[in-house]
């Protein structure tokens, strides 16, 4: 059972770390937040104009990490670890403090924010949680590439699948229920990059602060980091994690059942674009009652306001 309630985190909670792409170090706090007040990422380096919202069509940049900027140009990028953590523990308010422009990489994971937030707690509102019911189903096709939402009476599932030429990785796939599951082996699984690519990331700019404190680096058929994989499915695991936090882009959880092949931030990003863009794709639903499944079985207990 759990109480569907808006939360927030109890009380304040420090980070430091380095961005993976920029290499600059980075202070970031979470806040405890009022209802309603959704998630809101504030540049404590900048005196003005520094409030940006991550919903999906403030997205500008998905170049190998989500990227939202403010209509000053003012840019939150590398947010869909922290976003996946918030997802997924049902955080609904927070205030996001950072002094640099991107997120802290810390392990490459989701792992060090997800013990953090449950080491300290949540905190309960008396405000109903509100949700997104997906009505009808919507697909996308990029190349290879692909991604599909369809309608769900209870679940938010994901299922993805990745095909890499590197047979170390291979192709992997996998299914959660992101309001049922485990996911333990999502939370902790790391961001990659096969070897040969490093310099393609220099040549960008970017990866300046990756090392194999914060990546799985794969050498042709070797990991290169001495610990291994930490879960059989660490690659697919992590796009799943990606897919979590852009889908909080949304504003809300989703109820619906996503499938993706070999897809990544951009085509999540665009998935959104069209499912907003048409009223009847989907329901901004408000749960009454304080306690449910936190499957939505009772679904009666659903009321529309939207």
């Amino acid at each position: 059972m759990s109480i569907l309630t808006q939360k927030t985190v109890s009380k304040k909670i420090s980070f430091s770390g380095v961005g993976i792409h920029s290499g600059k170090k980075v202070n970031l706090n979470i806040l405890p937040s009022g209802p309603n007040s959704g998630i809101i990422f504030k540049r404590v380096d900048l005196n003005k104009n520094n409030i940006v919202y991550p919903l999906y069509n403030n997205v500008t940049d998905t170049t190998l990490c989500t990227t939202i900027s403010n209509e000053y140009g003012i840019k939150v990028s590398t947010i869909e670890h922290l976003m996946a953590a918030f997802y997924g523990i049902g955080i609904d308010n927070a205030i996001i403090e950072l002094d640099s422009q991107e997120v802290p990489i810390l392990d490459g994971s989701a792992k060090v924010y997800v013990d953090s937030i449950k080491k300290v707690g949540l905190k309960f509102s008396d405000q109903p949680i509100k949700i997104i019911k997906i009505n009808r189903e919507i697909n996308l096709q990029d190349g290879d590439k692909f991604i599909n939402i369809n309608k769900s009476n209870v679940a938010g599932e994901i299922e993805f699948q990745i095909k890499y030429k590197n047979s170390l990785i291979g192709d992997q796939k996998n299914k959660i229920n992101v309001f049922e599951d485990n996911l333990d082996d999502i939370y902790n699984s790391r961001t990659f990059c096969l070897y040969e690519d490093i310099e393609k990331l220099k040549k960008l700019n970017l990866g300046k602060g990756g090392s194999l404190e914060n990546a799985i680096v794969i050498k042709s058929e070797k990991i290169l980091n001495e610990s291994g994989l930490r879960n059989e499915l660490e690659f697919v695991n992590h796009k799943i994690l990606d897919c979590m936090g852009d889908l909080f882009l949304s504003g809300y959880k989703i109820i619906g059942s996503i499938k993706c092949s070999q897809g990544g931030h951009s085509l999540t990003n665009k998935l959104l674009k069209e499912v907003f863009d048409d009223q009847s794709n989907y329901s901004l639903i408000e749960i009454k009652g304080k306690q449910l499944p936190y499957t939505f079985a009772n679904y009666h207990n659903l009321k529309s306001i939207a």
